[in-house]
């Protein structure tokens, strides 16, 4: 029976202190790992981990099971990735080894989560979670503060938000009352934790490098980008004026429904414009449009005429704004006449309208980026077909010399014949 004594490590300290790559295996392998880490970081209790993960092993050796020592990272750049990588070497090491079990080592919750992906690979035995015991006295406190306060991040994330509450509360509380300090304060440490929780400076400073790439590359997504937030604008204002022209708002609805009506236009080409500067960017980069790109713009202003739609059936169901009306015509013969339509043809045409919208950027997405993906497949199922039959017989593909299997197989017999015939030339000179 084999065992795998595995070490879990879902952050990568061991490749960040010590520069190695995992999967490490094998006990000498691993014993030289606890003197690099120790070296690097003698506070460290990965330490701790992977001398825990020797002891487990011995005591199996003494056992008389055979037993494979190892150590699993991941890494540095996300957790899907990292548990991506803890995966992959953990096939690497069953694929080598095969393993009957395992015992999982871990020293934190962190690496507690990939205990699952162990386990949908190998049935495990034992999780060995290791826990250093901390003396609880005044040194070891004091100790722990000085270090908490040498910590720059800690001190910037902790010690100046609760030192800003402490000085802005007592002016809050004079000026306004305490009540209403505390209600400020308690908002603004609620964004503040809202902030930090969410990851909201990671996302600006990604937002703001993709834009300073795009501004570098010259894409014209930029342009449409800054057209299209304008746009956005534009329409939250038109929407807030047409909520506060209402004369007798009653409730939440009616103004929400005007809000929709008059905002929904501008927001509709915002979102337009911006999924037309994309294209562009994908036409001028000279690589296939995708087809979901080709079908955005009409999928927006499909959306864009149902809610415009639904909006005006509820606006004129309370009188707010007045029905459809097709004004007539004496010019153009024949003569039409004025046309009014009421709430449910008006709510029909929009939908109806939107329905045609997305079947034409439908068909227009498959007629413009079809062809691409059509030829792109064909080319992916044709390679495998041509590589197998290079693979049958060990040689070259038939088809290069443009000849059928019966003339070279003629040539071959021919070449035979000839062969034989010279043979036979030398034999008989050879008796004279």
């Amino acid at each position: 029976m084999t065992t795998l004594v595995v070490r879990l490590d879902r952050t990568d300290d061991v490749g960040r202190k010590t520069g190695l790559r995992t999967p490490i295996v094998g006990w000498e392998a691993v014993r030289a790992l606890v003197t690099d880490i120790g070296l690097a970081d003698p506070e460290d209790s990965g330490v701790n981990s992977l001398l825990e993960t020797l002891r487990v092993a011995q005591d199996l050796r003494d056992e008389n099971e055979e037993t494979i020592v190892a150590v699993v990272s991941g890494d540095r750049e996300s957790m899907v990735s990292a548990d991506r990588a803890v995966a992959r070497q953990l096939d690497e090491l069953i694929d080598e080894h095969e393993p009957d079990s395992a015992v999982v080592v871990i020293d934190s919750a962190e690496d507690e989560r990939l205990v699952p992906i162990v386990e949908s690979r190998v049935q495990v035995d034992s999780v060995d979670r290791v826990v250093v015991r901390q003396a609880r006295d005044i040194e070891s406190t004091y100790y722990l503060l000085k270090q908490f306060l040498a910590d720059e991040e800690l001190r910037q994330t902790i010690l100046v938000p609760v030192g800003i509450t402490l000085l802005v509360f007592p002016v809050l509380a004079m000026q306004f009352g305490t009540a209403e300090g505390a209600a400020a304060i308690t908002t603004v440490i609620g964004l503040f934790l809202l902030y930090k929780g969410l990851n909201v400076d990671e996302i600006m400073t990604g937002v703001a490098h993709q834009a300073r790439e795009a501004l570098y590359s010259g894409q014209v997504s930029v342009v449409t980008y800054v057209v299209a937030a304008g746009l956005t604008l534009v329409g939250l204002f038109a929407g807030a004026l047409g909520v506060s022209s209402l004369d007798d708002p009653q409730g939440v609805f009616v103004p929400t429904m005007q809000f929709v009506f008059d905002s929904i236009p501008w927001l509709a080409m915002a979102g337009i414009t911006a999924s037309v500067g994309r294209i562009l960017d994908e036409i001028i980069g000279e690589a296939p449009v995708r087809r979901s790109y080709l079908n955005l713009p009409f999928l927006l202003l499909a959306v864009a005429l149902v809610l415009r739609g639904f909006a005006a059936y509820f606006l004129e169901q309370q009188g707010v704004i007045g029905s459809l009306a097709v004004p007539g015509s004496e010019f153009v013969p024949p003569v039409i006449e004025g046309v009014a339509f009421s709430p449910v043809q008006r709510l029909i045409i929009f939908v109806s309208t939107a329905i045609a919208v997305s079947l034409v950027g439908a068909r227009i997405a498959v007629a413009f980026s079809g062809r691409d993906e059509l030829s792109l497949s064909d080319d992916t199922d044709s390679s495998p077909q041509r590589s197998e039959s290079g693979l049958t017989d060990g040689g070259p593909d038939p088809s290069i010399d443009g000849r059928s299997a019966p003339d070279r197989e003629a040539d071959s017999r021919a070449d035979a014949e000839r062969k034989t015939e010279s043979g036979r030339d030398r034999d008989d000179s050879s008796d004279e």
